[in-house]
């Protein structure tokens, strides 16, 4: 049975939170959780309920496999991003920063490893 790396866990979910673009402050609104207590979950100091670490999930819109062991799913992110076409200009502009903030993130991540 593998052993749940709190550290790692709170990491990813730093990274996940960055990428979005939030705050710790705005993800724990999210989740119904105090600031300070996600600054714990994100240093691994503390270990959260499984309740929190699925409104955790839920508020980031990511899958527990990823959070948990850091395998992400397939998705369509990238694919809805870039079929913008029909949209506005700056809808567009968004989509390009929200593509290089994923690409710092995995950069960081593969710099971590």
């Amino acid at each position: 049975m593998r052993e749940l790396d709190y550290g790692r866990m709170g990491m990813r979910i730093r990274q996940v939170r960055k990428t979005k673009g939030w705050s710790q402050e705005e993800l724990a609104q999210k989740a119904g959780i105090s600031m300070s207590f996600m600054g714990h979950i994100e240093r691994g100091s503390r270990i959260m309920s499984l309740e929190t670490f699925v409104n955790i999930c839920e508020a980031l819109h990511t899958n527990a496999d990823e959070l948990l062991w850091g395998i992400a799913h397939p998705s369509n992110a990238l694919e809805d991003m870039w079929s913008v076409s029909d949209k506005k200009s700056d809808e567009k502009t968004d989509s390009y920063s929200m593509y290089v903030r994923i690409m710092k993130s995995v950069a960081e991540i593969m710099n971590e490893a």
